[in-house]
């Protein structure tokens, strides 16, 4: 009887712990494939973000290639205004030069006549060749057409060696360059677009070379230049056309260069804009918005110098570059373009 007793009080007492494991194991193997679905989840959610990676890593390799194909596009375009340029002005001086060959060639064949008359002709001949001949004409004329077409000729080496020096290969290491001597050649490519109708107006002080990259710098010069024409050719201003172009010093490592122009300058509106890439005022098809940009990454970035717009509607406007004159001495730059209002 006490047996029977017990045995029905064991089995009232593991019933439970029997029902809680089986609940544990149940519950065990839940946990186990729940574990191994997040398991996989995991792997697929890594293996789409590693897909995604790679898809990301290669639209910012062909957004670089794009970028590195349309800052070169933009320097052939700038390359294509100073060819225009140069050619421009070097179809005046190669003009004189041909327009004088058929008087130096009448010259030279009265000459030969009278070198021919001397060769064993009889006096009688030699004086007759003489006397059609008139040689004290040809001893003032010829002098002067002589040194007309070497003027010519100079001028169009000067303007050779300045596209040459202009668009020199890119180094890889900067040097000291005479800033001033490269505003001057900018000016002589871009002469032909505002000789006509704009006053420039030099304004430089005495500037020591400076440590750069000189074609990326006279790229700069190029760009807000002929800017700073558009602005003014397109403009109906009543007063004079006028760019001032001014170099100081700032302190014994900086100096800035600030070109302005008497244009009917930029609406507030666009001036934070300015140094976006692709941004334009132009009309469709007259500009890549990428000059400015470029710019301000040649500055900014390659020079750690500065570059600012300060304008104002109906008062003109003023590009400022502030570069560093030896670059070992200072610590990169901070990346800075700011749009400022003409001071009164």
């Amino acid at each position: 009887m006490a047996n029977a007793c017990f045995s029905i009080l064991a089995q009232v007492l593991l019933a439970p712990q029997e029902k809680l494991l089986s609940d544990l194991l149940e519950l065990a193997q839940k946990l186990e494939k729940e574990n191994y679905s997040l398991k996989q989840e995991v792997r697929h959610s890594s293996q789409g973000l590693e897909d995604q990676q790679q898809h990301y890593s290669h639209l910012t390799t062909q957004l670089e290639h794009l970028q590195s194909h349309l800052t070169h596009m933009e320097k052939m375009s700038m390359l294509g205004q100073m060819v225009a340029g140069i050619a421009h002005e070097i179809n005046n001086p190669i003009t004189f030069i041909y327009g004088n060959l058929p008087y130096i060639e009448e010259h030279v064949q009265d000459l030969l006549k009278v070198l021919q008359a001397y060769q064993g002709n009889s006096r009688e001949s030699i004086v007759a060749t003489l006397e059609s001949v008139d040689i004290a004409f040809i001893q003032e004329d010829l002098p002067r057409i002589v040194d007309s077409m070497k003027l010519g000729a100079d001028r169009v080496r000067e303007l050779v060696l300045t596209l040459r020096n202009f668009y020199r290969l890119d180094e890889p290491e900067m040097k000291a360059a005479d800033l001033h001597e490269g505003i001057e050649d900018t000016l002589l490519l871009l002469r032909h677009r505002y000789k006509s109708e704009i006053e420039i107006v030099k304004e430089l002080d005495n500037i020591p070379p400076v440590e750069c990259h000189i074609n990326q710098i006279n790229q700069v010069m190029m760009n807000l230049l002929s800017n700073a024409i558009d602005a003014l050719l397109e403009s109906d201003i009543s007063q004079p056309k006028q760019i001032i172009i001014e170099t100081r010093l700032l302190s014994s490592n900086h100096l800035c260069i600030s070109i302005s122009d008497n244009g009917p300058g930029v609406a507030l509106g666009i001036q934070s804009r300015l140094f976006e890439p692709f941004f334009t005022t132009k009309p469709i098809g007259l500009g890549t918005g990428l000059g400015l940009s470029i710019c301000h990454q040649i500055i900014t970035e390659t020079h750690g110098g500065k570059i600012y717009c300060c304008s104002s509607p109906g008062e003109g406007t003023t590009f400022r570059v502030e570069l560093p004159i030896r670059q070992k001495h200072f610590e990169t730059a901070e990346v800075l373009s700011e749009t400022k209002p003409l001071s009164p």
